[in-house]
């Protein structure tokens, strides 16, 4: 129960809920367990009138008895019927309660999860994957709720209806009462491990179910691969075989709940049996009424499905206290990446690296080395190297991703551990390498990070990022809606949307990690050349691998295996005859073979 220590706070929160709560599952368990002392004595008034009914045979006075008789049941059962409406009115209020409050809780939980998820650095998202991190924040707090809600409740309602019966059982007749309860604690001990089985073949069940829908959402993700390779009827016999094992095990769950719901009902039945022989005994020797027996079998039948609630309440806390574990060691994470201030400042561009050096973690690869250059306010600077030189590592750095581990990285004069993140980030417009595109119109997609936008900025956006003439062929335009993850554009058409999404910001800085690749020369050149009009006087930096992109910059700078080896003009690094004249002559002849 330690791990769900955890949801004291919410409790706390929720008091006025609880208290009500509880108040409620008393009273409507005392109006629950009046109605078998009252069908008790009805029980005794119907054998009573019965008795004198045949002794006044022949008599006038036998036509009173009768409706004294008939006015007495009906005085009983409109007792016992209000009894019940006053229970049925209080087990309402007791779910409007607890079960409403055990919502509340889920929301504040889902929220505080996801506002945690925000604060995290990317390094948290690389080593665990997105199902994951949904199946904590969905699932999980799900498992958690069932514990809040329901076996709290069905807890405090068994505890409550187990005292008033047994205490009513033992006031009326002690060696009846024993002998009722008899058949119960092998029923509880059957509902535990019964429940225990239930519940590890429903993991079983969950896990398979994760996998059929895992495999479901890549197949119909990759189709045109599928389709393209001809693979369509062995996709098929995969899923059919995984189907087959979901079948299996919830087969296996039928057989186990087919066994468990006869035996309750059979040890129930053999309670009402022992009740009525031992309690007919009782009556023989004088000391108990036969309504006394009716009452206990009324008890009986009460105990039974609070009794078989035990089993499920069990397992509803054994998961939830799981679940909670699962959702404490993500909350418990602090976040890599602090902002230590709240002050803001209008970002310049004046850019410093000071010998960073920086290693991922997970995976060891140290991707910058002693890295060290200077970027000065307004200008446009190029960053080329091969695959894995440390390119898109340099821009994550910048955006700060991630902290180095050793060196100093500077912005406008200031560290950038001592700038305010939220601030310092709204002020970039960063395209990645890996465009992404949310499942919304177009519109949306460009305006993303802006609160309040026009739609002459939108458009204005799309003009410079040369994606305009494009959208406006579609149907409904800017309102056009995006498959998952953009998939209705082409690849170059995603790439330019989301330099329109950058731009349309204004940004102090403009970092473009690789973002042209799927864009052809032509329409390359008209984006920088709109980009040199709205970043005038800002500074730029752009990631790329074709040198045709990029020897108009200011300063190229040309990294490999995570360090400078050099840095300058284009005309410059020309003459240097290094690494960079050498991928400008391979270019040029890959151009050439591919123009003849």
């Amino acid at each position: 129960m330690k791990d769900l220590r955890f949801l004291n706070k919410y409790f706390y929160k929720y008091k006025w809920w609880i208290i009500p709560g509880i108040f409620f599952v008393i009273i409507s368990n005392i109006f629950g367990v009046i109605p078998a002392q009252v069908i008790g004595h009805a029980f005794n008034l119907i054998t009573e009138n019965i008795r004198i009914y045949g002794l006044f045979k022949g008599f006038e006075r036998r036509e009173i008895i009768y409706n004294i008789f008939s006015y007495s049941l009906l005085y009983f059962g409109a007792m016992i019927l209000v009894l019940y409406l006053l229970r049925g009115l209080f087990l309402f209020f007791m779910r409007q309660t607890i079960i409403l409050m055990s919502r509340h809780i889920e929301y504040d939980m889902k929220n505080e999860i996801y506002a945690h998820y925000q604060k995290l650095s990317l390094g948290f998202y690389r080593r665990n994957n997105t199902g994951d991190l949904m199946n904590r924040a969905t699932e999980d707090v799900n498992r958690v709720r069932m514990y809040v809600g329901p076996a709290i409740m069905y807890a405090i309602n068994t505890g409550v209806l187990f005292l008033l019966v047994i205490y009513a059982m033992f006031s009326v007749n002690v060696t009846l009462a024993i002998f009722c309860l008899l058949p119960l604690p092998v029923l509880v001990v059957i509902i535990y491990y019964v429940n225990t089985m239930i519940n590890r073949k429903s993991e079983q069940i969950q896990e398979q179910l994760s996998k059929l829908s895992s495999f479901v959402q890549e197949r119909f993700s990759g189709i045109r691969v599928i389709k393209s390779y001809v693979r369509e009827e062995y996709t098929k016999a995969i899923f059919a075989e995984e189907s087959e094992g979901y079948k299996r095990n919830a087969m296996g769950l039928v057989k186990v709940q087919a066994f468990f719901y006869p035996t309750m009902l059979l040890l129930v039945g053999l309670s009402t049996i022992l009740t009525i022989y031992v309690g007919g005994n009782q009556v023989m020797s004088g000391s108990i009424t036969p309504g006394n027996i009716a009452e206990f079998i009324v008890y009986v039948n009460q105990l039974t499905f609070p009794v078989s609630m035990l089993g499920w309440v069990t397992t509803l806390i054994q998961r939830a206290s799981a679940s909670q574990k699962r959702i404490n060691e993500f909350l418990s994470l602090p976040s890599d990446i602090i902002s230590l201030t709240e002050e803001k400042n209008i970002l310049q561009g004046n850019i410093n690296f000071e010998n960073v050096s920086f290693t991922y973690v997970d995976t060891g690869i140290q991707a910058l080395q002693d890295v060290s250059f200077t970027i000065e306010q307004g200008q446009f600077v190029a960053i080329i190297g091969r695959t894995g030189s440390g390119k898109s590592t340099l821009a994550n750095l910048l955006m700060r991703m991630y902290d180095i581990d050793a060196g100093k990285i500077s912005i406008d004069g200031k560290s950038l551990k001592d700038l305010n993140l939220q601030d310092y980030r709204s002020q970039i417009g960063f395209v990645p390498q890996e465009v992404f595109l949310f499942s919304d119109t177009i519109r949306n997609n460009i305006a993303f990070g802006l609160d309040t936008v026009t739609d002459e900025a939108i458009e204005n956006a799309a003009k410079n990022a040369a994606v305009y003439s494009n959208i406006i062929d579609f149907d409904l335009k800017f309102d056009t809606m995006l498959g998952e993850r953009g998939i209705t554009l082409s690849g170059g058409q995603k790439q330019r949307v989301s330099i329109a999404r950058a731009l349309i910001k204004s940004p102090g800085l403009l970092i473009f990690d690789d973002c042209l690749s799927a864009v052809d020369t032509r329409t390359e050149e008209e984006i920088l050349n709109n980009l040199g009009k709205v970043m005038r006087g800002k500074t730029s930096i752009l990631i790329a691998h074709r040198i045709s992109t990029i020897k108009n910059a200011d300063k190229i700078l040309v990294l490999n295996e995570g360090r400078i080896i050099e840095q300058g003009t284009h005309a410059d690094l020309l003459k240097l005859e290094g690494a960079y004249a050498e991928m400008y002559q391979n270019q040029l002849l890959e151009e050439e073979s591919h123009s003849v």
